[in-house]
């Protein structure tokens, strides 16, 4: 078992530093370092800010022999840890023609080697708070890989040549049917992550995740699927964006200020709807699920569509007993995809619905306040700064997106983003309390 233990946590390592840099491929010099607008970051910048923070958390405090690899990177490559340092200005992280990308992927060498040697031999039973650390800062990584792609989509959308990131190929997704709707009864639930191994790498999750504690929930319906483009086009047909009826007051000071009129990335052309996707300019498929919507949108189109978005507890209890399938980044397909076709059952008849998309595709928004759990406590020190003083003003999303790797998702991941955000994969799963 020990060996088992270090193979996996230097292995693991190994693995998602390198899909950091696979992400890199076919990327310019001059795209890694354009930053169009606050809440994107160069890509050359999370590249090194995800080894500072190995090198912030675990070399310098766990090395003692570790040396800086520049005296001024902590400055440049903190993003929000107080406790951790000073820090360079978010909006300015464009600004930064230095340390050049081949400089920072040297940056990334020198902590790798360091990494690799720390965890040479390294028993995660001998010291259970570096495994802790450890697997926080993996999972750090992933969240800054779907960030890559996420801010490299709204980079290259800004450019008129509206290029590709990577080729794909695009299925026109099947028609479906109408929303079918899961009941799910009244009762009291368990919520929140529970420990179900003894090593941090079987018992990880984020502090916000809980702690795990009780939540009478009212019976509810849950949308089997995703909405779908098509039907969010019936509510822009249905003068959706023009209804003030439908939003909420912040919400249509959205609306009115940012003079939306149709989802992030959509663009008319020639009396078709077309979008941006990471594989360029694509004709809006109908039937695929709908993305980058903020949570103004969200709750609007719900309105209209006679439901409500789920709380963060009713999705919770839907996904409980669900496999964690879906389309993630690993499968490569940087896009939303259809739901799957319908089987029918043995005697022939149509199989019974069932909830699908739960997990990859799009974040989904939920109706919950990102606030903390009953008994919750941030951790110690600068890495107690990574959830707890978030909790305001932002709304809990669940499930990952086509950009989030399968490793790195949980029932219990609690994602979150202020209500005007669109340039995630951000979708929409209704809901509604029945009769």
């Amino acid at each position: 078992m020990q060996v088992e233990t270090q193979t996996i946590l230097a292995e693991r390592y190994a693995v998602i530093r390198a899909f950091s840099e696979s992400l890199c491929d076919g990327l310019a010099t001059e795209d890694y370092v354009v930053q169009s607008m606050e809440d994107v970051s160069p890509t050359k910048w999370h590249l090194a800010h995800t080894t500072w923070f190995f090198e912030t958390f675990v070399l310098r405090e766990f090395d003692e022999d570790y040396k800086l690899f520049h005296e001024q990177y902590p400055f440049l490559f903190n993003s929000y840890y107080v406790q951790a340092g000073e820090r360079h200005c978010r909006a300015q992280r464009g600004y930064l023609s230095r340390p050049t990308v081949e400089e920072v992927f040297a940056y990334r060498r020198h902590v790798d080697e360091h990494m690799e040697a720390l965890l040479d031999g390294f028993d995660e039973a001998s010291n259970p708070r570096l495994a802790e650390v450890l697997e926080i800062g993996l999972n750090h990584e992933q969240q800054h890989q779907e960030l890559m792609l996420t801010d490299i989509k709204h980079v290259f959308s800004v450019n008129p040549l509206r290029p590709e990131y990577r080729e794909g190929t695009h299925e026109t997704a099947a028609p479906h049917g109408p929303m079918q709707w899961i009941p799910f009864e009244a009762g009291l639930h368990e919520i929140g992550f529970e420990p179900s191994g003894e090593t941090a790498r079987e018992g990880f999750h984020f502090d916000n995740e809980g702690p795990r504690h009780r939540a009478f929930v009212e019976g509810f319906e849950l949308g089997n699927r995703l909405v779908t483009c098509g039907e969010f086009l019936e509510f822009m047909a249905d003068g959706g964006y023009k209804r003030p009826e439908l939003w909420l007051s912040e919400g249509w000071a959205a609306v009115n200020h940012n003079d939306w009129t149709e989802p992030f990335y959509w663009e008319m052309r020639s009396d078709e709807w077309w979008h941006f996707t990471l594989h360029g300019m694509r004709r809006v498929d109908l039937n695929e699920p709908l993305t980058h919507v903020s949570y103004f949108e969200a709750d609007a189109y719900a309105r209209w569509a006679d439901a409500r978005l789920a709380s963060e507890f009713e999705w919770e209890i839907a996904a409980n007993k669900l496999p964690l399938e879906g389309n993630f980044v690993d499968a490569g397909h940087l896009h939303p995809r259809s739901v799957a076709k319908m089987i029918n059952e043995g005697d022939g008849a149509p199989a019974a619905p069932r909830l699908q998309q739960m997990f990859g595709e799009a974040w989904q928004w939920t109706q919950s306040q990102y606030s903390p759990y009953p008994g919750y406590k941030p951790v110690d020190g600068a890495l107690g700064e990574y959830n707890g003083k978030w909790m305001s003003n932002q709304f809990v999303l669940r499930g990952g997106s086509c950009a989030t790797s399968r490793s790195h998702i949980r029932r219990t991941y609690r994602n979150f983003f202020h209500a005007a955000a669109t340039w995630q994969f951000t979708g929409i799963r209704l809901a509604r309390t029945p009769n």
